[in-house]
């Protein structure tokens, strides 16, 4: 009984803490990440309307409330569907995932460590306090999230090769239209894939720079939040998810992550499959060959080709229809009996 309640209490603290995710810098949604987002796009607004000419011209010349919330994606169903499974997704598949990537990075920290406790070399870490630890808690950053990067990167490209991994990944490419909220249209077998493989690739990492150092850098930050993640968040995270294009201008695009980069990844056109995998730096599509940026999105449509409407239309069906489909992949196929020759007469 009293794990019972140990448990409800716990459940009950994850909910308050959920629904206050506009004010948590480490949530996606966070209300500057938010506020940001729509000052980029008050800029493509006003740069449409003075300088692209063409059919799409008149609609993007009305007003600005209707450019950031146009009616062809808050009146289609996948939009309302997103709103849907996300509260529905974070009330009971993300509780049951709560803390696995900080128990996976924990784990594998002591087995590099030989058994030292993250939590107590993080608060060494947070003693150190000259220019020089400040160099190379800098240093320590850069490399944290170019390493965590290429983990994600190669996290992601499994997703889509390895098919009873693509049939849960597919959940999240199945939005039609996209809306920030998109992005938390996931399963929840996928995010414990990715949760566990991040997980273990952070740990390590700090183990080996903890068996180095002696300690654990503490990185700089804004709002608790490490600075290069806060920055990334900044700039126009929430528009990668969404119908509004914006594109860093000639190389940049291959150095920086614009919402563009995701907006192909997430187009079913057939010169844009399993392109653009990367989440934070866009070389490594670029080192491994998986990247391609148009220069407009007349060819981006979203969605997964061939799904058939109403295929994953619901919250039961996005969690339950994938598992039917990888079960069918992971089933043996029957051999094929041996033809029956009848005997000669």
């Amino acid at each position: 009984m009293d794990h019972l309640t140990g448990l409800i209490g716990l459940y009950i603290d994850y909910v308050i803490y959920f629904f206050g995710f506009l004010w948590d810098p480490g949530e996606r949604l966070f209300l500057i990440y938010l506020g940001a987002a729509v000052g980029f796009a008050f800029l493509i607004y006003k740069w449409n309307r003075h300088h692209v000419s063409g059919p799409e011209t008149a609609r993007d010349s009305k007003s600005f409330l209707s450019f950031l919330l146009p009616s062809h994606v808050w009146s289609h169903p996948s939009a309302w569907l997103d709103v849907r499974y996300f509260i529905f997704h974070h009330l009971i598949g993300h509780f049951v995932l709560f803390g696995v990537l900080a128990g996976c990075s924990a784990w594998t920290y002591a087995l590099v460590t030989g058994g030292a406790n993250l939590a107590e070399m993080a608060r060494i870490g947070d003693a150190q306090s000259g220019p020089a630890d400040y160099l190379i808690a800098l240093g320590y950053m850069f490399a944290f999230f170019v390493i965590g990067d290429l983990i994600a990167y190669t996290t992601h490209y499994l997703q889509h090769k390895i098919p009873v991994l693509w049939e849960f990944h597919k959940v999240h490419h199945s939005a039609e239209v996209m809306h920030p909220i998109s992005n938390f249209r996931e399963h929840p077998i996928d995010n414990l894939f990715y949760k566990v493989a991040l997980g273990a690739g952070y740990g390590a990492f700090i183990g080996l720079a903890s068996n180095v150092l002696n300690y654990v850098p503490s990185m700089p930050a804004v709002f608790g939040v490490p600075l290069l993640m806060f920055l990334f968040n900044l700039m126009g995270y929430n528009l990668r998810h969404s119908h509004i294009w914006l594109r860093w201008p000639g190389m940049w695009s291959k150095v920086f992550p614009s919402p563009a980069h995701h907006h192909v990844h997430h187009s079913c056109h057939p010169d844009h499959f399993d392109k653009n995998f990367a989440f934070m730096f866009p070389v490594w599509d670029v080192i491994f060959g998986t990247y391609i940026m148009p220069v407009d999105n007349k060819d981006v449509k979203f969605g997964v080709a061939g799904m058939k409407s109403g295929e994953m239309d619901t919250c039961t069906k996005l969690y339950l229809v994938p598992f039917k489909k990888a079960f069918r992949r992971l089933k043996p196929k029957p051999h094929k009996q041996d033809k029956v020759i009848p005997p000669a007469e």
